[in-house]
């Protein structure tokens, strides 16, 4: 079996997958011109790798957002793909939604604007059993969002496409569940995938059906947020009565880096992280990433991407 990786820690990637694959041949692309492969084990490949290779059997995405990699000009479309899910991101995801939330919960974006002018003022607490939190998205990495929330004491709400049923979680689907949801939390988490149907589902409509004063934490994918509408909903933010929505968490946004001019570096009811919500644990994702091979390799039945849903 011959394995072409690409990323940006191949040599990584290559040590720790030939130490639970000894038999497979790991090919680092940038080593080699045109080095044919039986998969690709990658993350955001160029297009000319598939344009060079001619006998893959399947491809490993290495992480859990498949959109850069169905929107390839160039991929396969009669080969299957298998994407990482969970592998530890989970938890990591599960702690910067925890400390999103307490952040609002516990008023710190309030006492971070009271320290600027210096106003000793303490803030009546809502407890956390009144403080509703939704998870869009209920796949592995939302479930355990989900859950880690509601093992903190917060009324937990999960939304999907589908039904669902979570123990511990006020599961809802379609477009009605979605109304009821949004109705109910004081926080809103997205974890949803990019796919023609999520893209830019935050919009002003969106924003509107939340309680005020809700805060919004965005750890997904960039395009769930119409960003336009997400500045209108928070207004200035010079004015503790200003705007519908309280404030943000952003970790992901369309295009990455933001561009320095963007006004969301700007506005003082968000915040902004570089994208490190949930990095991939390399040996929990490698011993998945093992796993997919050997049963593509094998024809052992495996979970795989549909392109038309997009995840």
């Amino acid at each position: 079996m011959r394995v072409l990786i690409y990323h940006q820690d191949a040599d990584n990637w290559r040590r720790i997958l030939s130490e639970r694959l000894p038999e497979a041949e790991f090919i680092v692309a940038a080593e080699r011109d045109n080095p044919q492969a039986d998969y690709l084990v990658a993350w955001k490949p160029p297009a000319n790798i598939f344009d060079e290779q001619r006998t893959l059997q399947g491809i490993v995405n290495l992480g859990a957002g498949v959109d850069a990699l169905l929107q390839n000009p160039s991929l396969p479309r009669d080969i299957p793909i298998v994407k990482l899910r969970d592998a530890g991101m989970g938890e990591l995801i599960g702690d910067y939604a925890r400390y999103g939330v307490m952040h609002f919960q516990r008023d710190f974006d309030c006492y971070r604007r009271q320290q600027a002018n210096r106003e000793w003022r303490e803030q009546p607490l809502i407890d956390k059993p009144d403080w509703g939190v939704g998870v869009l998205g209920l796949g592995a990495i939302g479930t355990r969002v989900a859950q880690m929330l509601a093992a903190d004491g917060y009324p937990v709400h999960g939304w999907s496409r589908s039904p669902k049923q979570i123990e511990g979680i006020s599961c809802h689907h379609g477009d009605a569940g979605l109304d009821t949801l949004l109705g109910q939390v004081m926080t809103l988490v997205t974890l949803l995938p990019d796919t023609p149907a999520t893209r830019y589902l935050i919009d002003r409509e969106t924003l509107a059906k939340l309680p005020a004063g809700a805060s919004l934490i965005n750890p997904g994918r960039g395009t769930l947020i119409d960003e336009t509408a997400l500045l209108e909903a928070l207004g200035s933010g010079d004015d503790e009565t200003s705007g519908r929505l309280r404030g943000a968490l952003l970790d992901a946004f369309p295009t990455e880096p933001l561009a320095a001019e963007s006004p969301l570096w700007r506005h003082p009811r968000i915040l902004i992280t570089p994208h490190m919500a949930g990095p991939t644990p390399l040996g929990a994702a490698a011993d998945q990433v093992a796993d997919a091979l050997d049963a593509l390799s094998m024809g052992k039945p495996i979970a795989t991407i549909d392109p038309e849903a997009g995840y």
